[in-house]
């Protein structure tokens, strides 16, 4: 009994690696795709309450790793969008038409540019995987948007995250 409950432990640590390996090569590899300085998994622990577990930045003044988003801000409304498959690329978020509580909210992360597509596990919102840039506007392409959605639909095909 106490060899299956340590097998056990065991199994859950390696996915739990091998999740988080995954992971951060996926960020690292689109942050240097994309040419921005942040890429982020936002990853919701409860209903619509989460926080960035995983960072790629191009320099560490642009951290913000345990950052929670704005509860206020995201609610049920969008959170069906996401598991309908949107995306959200803005390029300007002055620019941008978005809600103030979601441009304040930015602007304190220190955003310029964002992309957000979501990780869905079994059509639920596990999280999303954004980008960011922070020193310019960012025009986002047809192939960044593409790569972010590959990216992402890798992530929730992965065993740890299926499984999660």
């Amino acid at each position: 009994m106490f060899e299956r409950g340590l097998q056990q432990i065991f199994e859950r640590l390696v996915a739990s690696i091998e999740r988080d390996s995954l992971v951060q090569k996926t960020t690292n590899s689109l942050r240097e795709l994309l040419g921005v300085d942040r890429v982020v998994l936002y990853y919701f622990y409860r209903e619509w309450a989460g926080r960035v577990t995983f960072e790629a930045l191009s320099d560490s003044q642009f951290s913000i790793f345990g950052s929670a988003g704005p509860d206020e801000c995201f609610n049920s409304e969008y959170a069906a969008l996401y598991e309908a498959g949107r995306f959200r690329a803005i390029p300007d978020i002055e620019a941008e038409p978005i809600n103030d509580c979601h441009r304040d909210f930015l602007r304190g992360l220190g955003v310029r540019a964002n992309l957000a597509v979501p990780v869905l596990n079994q059509k639920r919102l596990w999280g999303l995987l954004i980008a960011h840039h922070c020193q310019d506007t960012h025009f986002w392409s047809q192939s960044d948007i593409e790569a972010m959605q590959k990216a992402a639909e890798t992530l929730a095909m992965a065993p740890a995250i299926r499984h999660s």
